[in-house]
């Protein structure tokens, strides 16, 4: 319930309005689903979306079944520009929401006291580790932002110069050996190492450790798609907030980058195997504009108190898959929140 299904994406912006004489499968669909679009009607506060009931797993493949038997007859014919357009992004939006799945699902699944596995056959992600140490990149002034004729979405336009002092990244992902360390050193114990409202949330909510880390009889475990298993040492660290990683990079003495300097040196190391936490606020680029009517609400109205994640978007996206055609994508997270972000990499001072 926390997401609008892409099918109702469809429906809404393009079988309703353009596809003549369509009739909605469930007048109640854009009502319960609709999950932060003001321009399309009333909706359920998101307090009380767990009050609601949901429609039925057959409920729902009709429901599928439905609207792509419409879309099929509908793009039977070239559709306009305009709407070539709302079903571009109605797909990469829908590729969004598989990626989410997975982070919902395991977020269910690795609060089930039994660890159920969810895929035995998952292969996460290889970052494969570099020799280079740290890699400088002269000051300067560098184009950040969107640059093609493929899809991007509206967050990263326009392209534009930013001026760079010059910095040293580190080549290789944090690693959970190296997050352990942190632990291990009483980090999150240690007020000094924390921003104020980051120091608040550790002693609030308790917090220890990684989102899915569990201390068993003086072992740390982790819980992933296969189930519970030891601790991977060499893997990146993942499922940790803007906090943890704000304060990992300071107990090492060096700090998170901009996503300016992300996307600048980007070419220069193995990125793109998860999310990675930047120092950036999300904030518009210069020369960016809301899209008229309710396709205006997908970004701009978030642009406030948000930090930026910088990294693919996983699930089978052919232009992320690998270089040279990758696009960089700029994603949000509250600071406060847990997310499925991988932390960024550290910075030299």
């Amino acid at each position: 319930m926390a997401y609008w299904p892409y099918y109702l994406v469809f429906e809404t912006f393009i079988l309703k309005p353009y596809f003549m004489g369509y009739q909605e499968f469930d007048a109640n669909y854009n009502f319960v689903f609709n999950s932060y679009y003001e321009a399309v009607g009333n909706r359920v506060i998101r307090t009380d979306r767990g009050n609601l009931s949901r429609p039925t797993v057959i409920d729902i493949y009709r429901y599928r079944e439905y609207v792509d038997d419409a879309m099929t007859k509908f793009l039977g014919h070239a559709p306009s520009a305009d709407v070539a357009e709302l079903l571009v992004l109605g797909l990469n939006h829908e590729e969004q929401h598989q990626e989410l799945l997975l982070t919902d699902i395991k977020y269910i699944l690795g609060h089930n006291p039994l660890f159920p596995a969810y895929d035995a056959s998952y292969k996460s992600p290889k970052a494969n580790h570099s020799d280079a140490g740290f890699i400088r990149v002269d000051e300067g002034i560098y184009e950040i932002g969107f640059n093609g004729d493929s899809f991007c979405f509206d967050n990263e336009l326009n392209r534009h110069k930013v001026y760079l002092n010059s910095y040293e990244i580190s080549a290789n992902l944090v690693t959970n050996a190296e997050y352990l360390e942190f632990i291990n050193a009483d980090g999150y114990h240690d007020f000094r190492h924390w921003h104020a409202e980051g120091w608040d949330w550790v002693k609030n909510s308790k917090v220890e450790c990684p989102l899915y880390w569990h201390l068993i009889d003086g072992g740390w475990y982790a819980y992933t798609f296969h189930g519970l298993e030891a601790l991977k040492l060499n893997d990146p660290v993942c499922h940790i907030s803007y906090f943890e990683a704000y304060a990992y990079a300071n107990w090492k003495g060096m700090r998170l980058p901009t996503e300016f300097e992300w996307e600048a040196a980007s070419s220069k190391f193995e990125w793109g195997k998860a999310w990675e936490w930047t120092e950036s606020s999300y904030l518009p680029y210069p020369g960016f504009a809301k899209a008229l009517g309710a396709i205006g609400e997908y970004n701009g109205k978030f642009m406030v108190n948000q930090k930026v994640l910088r990294g693919p978007q996983r699930p089978r996206r052919r232009d992320t898959a690998a270089q040279p055609t990758v696009t960089f994508f700029r994603r949000i997270c509250a600071g406060n929140l847990l997310a499925s972000g991988l932390l960024s990499k550290a910075f030299k001072i």
